[in-house]
């Protein structure tokens, strides 16, 4: 896996070497580089824009944005260790880019760091294949984790299916992580003037202005990186373990982008964390030392998704458990689109999808919320919300991602209970228990008393009245009531269970639960409108040859119509389109989607019941729900932008009396900038952390700490 070629060659004047740059995009603690640097008389560094690869997983907008200025910032660094330039190339096919490149350059020698999500792995082999194949020596390199995921493995030599004994095996390994590594003294990349870049672009017209606000609240750039690292470890860090649950304040670390794209190295955080905690331990500072125990445990899960994915590489597509499988989502997208334009009814879930449509960022806590709504309340599949966290998420990161819905949705061994529901009330009051994060992303309940603001359909009438509330006009009612939303869970689970039950007896030999034993049934399509096709930058294949790169665009939220009559109508008939003219999704199913239609009841928002199992002399597969899960009280009123707190955010005013309706686009929001600390003196210090409290995790407490993407 990790060398496809004889040993690394010593340093040689006449040996050029092309240095791949991914998700590793820094110059610090870089080792392709540094061994580039060491060995080669010259280096090439280089970068290949080739997102046709990702297959769904195009880069969302914001993404993107961070991508483009963190390249800008490579090449300055880059250029200012002697380097002529970062070469880059936009080609379907980033194999056969390098390879040309090779060519051009008459290279010897490939670098590049390790990446473990299924794509890159299948495309690192055939990489690596084909180099060899041409004679050129290919090595690559662990930039991206503590340990490598071959690296920690039980006492019987086999992979960890659980977190709490993988991470409790990365605390005991009887080696330490690797320190990092300084920035070269210098780079060679000799005369480049025959090796033209391609102009990569990131971003259309339209998306121009929505950028140009993250710039103000975000600095990416491997340099920024060290600096965020420091305010973090010289602020926030020792009251980590009091205010991490806080959703209103920012006290987490704010590192989770620059960790996705390599601006940052978790060797160093580990290390730098690690000193802290022996800092504060000789002084007796329990809390803070307890606050880098917690804090190390989210570097861990992060670990862990890599963990697991380069294990399991269908995690980012299947549940792990195999009963889950037999899970009868429901396949409604109307339902999807009210979660993701946060019009579901509760304040905190609304808010916190608000706030990522504007910013492009949530606070880990809320990413539990919504995300625990969107499988356990809606019972939509979880695959739909880890898409739309890529598609809008600035530290969008597959593997991440996909541990979190996994353990969201019970998928894991170790996950929650998918059978318990989180009431948005009280997770509300947990988190946010001043309503200060409600107030700033819905202002139309930011003259709600404290009292009401995480449940307003129990304030009194005169309390609406006075803060200018009306539900179900610019306000909707809940989405479905948690009551409700209990019983269709219980019976879902209860369908899942029959199912399986009946699988087994269906096969001759039985079939036990286990990991990965899901692949009888293929994952649900992801929703039509999350993959629309905009015709722009085309990647160069050859001359005169040209394929036309796809992006999927962030979701518009679109205004409430102007109308409450004319809203019912709306709904209606958007329902009748999710079931009728939607029947194709999922399309590529082994079963038929079974349509239940069921009566919409104004006043509860939601009417329970599923049809019957029936089972026959042949096991049927699941079969995945299309449901009306809400009320037409759901309504929809006028809407502007306003700015607030430094921030641009929805306001949406009560219905007015015409019947047009129009969309309109977010922008991000303004987060106020963050001012940074110094690089911490100690940055390239090389420790022994077994000298520390190793703080061994026992037992299963890792409720609320795992999530769609973990340092936040």
């Amino acid at each position: 896996m990790s060398v496809s070629s004889s040993s690394m060659c010593g340093g040689d004047a006449g040996m050029k070497c092309v240095v791949w740059f991914r998700r590793d995009l820094r110059v610090e603690d870089n080792p392709a580089l540094a061994a580039a640097a060491r060995t080669a008389g010259e280096v090439v560094p280089a970068y290949v824009w080739s997102p046709e690869e990702d297959g769904p997983y195009f880069p969302g907008r914001v993404s993107r944005w961070w991508l483009s200025q963190s390249l800008k910032h490579l090449e300055a660094s880059l250029h200012r260790l002697g380097a002529a330039k970062l070469v880059t190339r936009r080609s379907p096919d980033s194999v056969a880019a390098l390879l040309q490149l090779v060519r051009d350059t008459g290279a010897t020698h490939l670098f590049f760091n390790h990446l473990y999500d299924p794509i890159s792995l299948v495309r690192d082999h055939r990489l690596k294949e084909m180099m060899t194949a041409e004679g050129i020596v290919v090595q690559s390199f662990n930039a991206d984790l503590l340990y490598d995921p071959w690296e920690v493995n039980d006492d019987e030599g086999q992979p960890f299916n659980m977190f709490m004994p993988f991470w409790n095996r990365c605390l005991s390994m009887p080696y330490d992580p690797p320190a990092p590594l300084l920035p070269p003294k210098r780079i060679n990349s000799g005369d480049l003037s025959m090796c033209p870049s391609d102009d990569l672009i990131f971003e259309d017209e339209s998306e121009r202005g929505s950028n140009a606000l993250l710039a103000r609240a975000w600095s990416p750039g491997w340099q920024n990186a060290d600096k965020a690292l420091s305010a973090f470890l010289n602020g926030p860090l020792i009251d980590y373990s009091v205010n991490r649950k806080k959703a209103d304040s920012a006290n987490t670390s704010l590192l989770s982008p620059y960790l996705h794209f390599g601006e940052l190295s978790v060797r160093k955080v580990f290390h730098l964390v690690r000193v802290k905690q022996l800092v504060w331990s000789n002084e007796g500072n329990h809390a803070a030392e307890e606050s880098c125990t917690l804090f190390l445990r989210s570097v861990g899960l992060r670990e862990y998704s890599r963990y697991l994915c380069f294990n399991h590489p269908c995690s980012h597509e299947k549940p792990l458990l195999a009963h889950l499988r037999f899970f009868p989502w429901v396949v409604n997208e109307s339902t999807f689109k009210f979660w993701r334009q946060g019009r579901t009814g509760y304040p905190l879930v609304d808010a916190g999808m608000r706030e990522l449509w504007a910013t492009g960022w949530l606070h880990d806590r809320i990413r539990v919320v919504v995300s625990s709504f969107f499988v356990k309340v809606l019972q939509l599949p979880w695959r739909w919300g880890m898409k739309y966290f890529w598609d809008t998420l600035l530290d969008a990161d597959l593997e991440s991602d996909a541990l979190g819905w996994q353990y969201i949705s019970g998928s894991l061994p170790d996950s929650r209970e998918l059978d318990h529901i989180d009431n948005p009330q009280l997770e509300g009051y947990k988190f946010d228990p001043h309503g200060e994060y409600v107030r700033r992303w819905l202002p139309e309940l930011a003259r709600l008393p404290t009292e009401w603001i995480h449940h307003p359909w129990d304030a009194p009438a005169s309390v609406l009245q006075a803060a200018g509330v009306e539900l179900g006009s610019n306000y909707p009612l809940p989405i479905v009531e948690l009551d409700t939303a209990q019983v269709r869970l219980q019976e879902a689970l209860s369908e899942m269970w029959q199912l399986e039950a009946a699988s087994r007896a269906a096969m001759d030999t039985g079939m036990e639960e286990g990991l990965g034993d899901s692949s009888e049934v293929p994952p649900i399509e992801f929703p039509q409108d999350l993959q629309m096709e905009v015709h722009w930058e085309p990647a160069r294949v050859a001359p005169n040859v040209l394929t036309t790169a796809q992006r999927r665009q962030d979701q518009m939220v679109p205004t409430m119509t102007a109308s409450l009559n004319r809203v019912e109508t709306e709904i209606s008939a958007d329902l009748g389109n999710s079931v009728d003219s939607r029947a194709e999704v999922p399309f590529r199913m082994h079963f038929e989607p079974r349509t239940e239609r069921e009566e919409v009841i104004q006043s509860t928002g939601n009417a329970a019941g599923t049809n019957g199992i029936h089972h026959h002399n042949n096991f049927q597969q699941p079969q995945h729900r299309m449901r009306n899960i809400f009320a037409p009280s759901v309504s929809e009123a006028s809407s502007s932008w306003t700015g607030r707190d430094g921030g641009v955010v929805p306001v949406w005013s009560p219905p007015a009396a015409s019947g047009h309706s129009e969309t309109y686009g977010a922008d991000e929001a303004d987060v106020s900038s963050r001012s940074y600390l110094d690089m911490h003196p100690q940055s390239h210090r090389i420790m022994n952390w077994h000298q520390l409290s190793q703080s061994l995790t026992t037992g299963r407490d890792v409720e609320n700490s795992v999530q769609p993407n973990f340092i936040g």
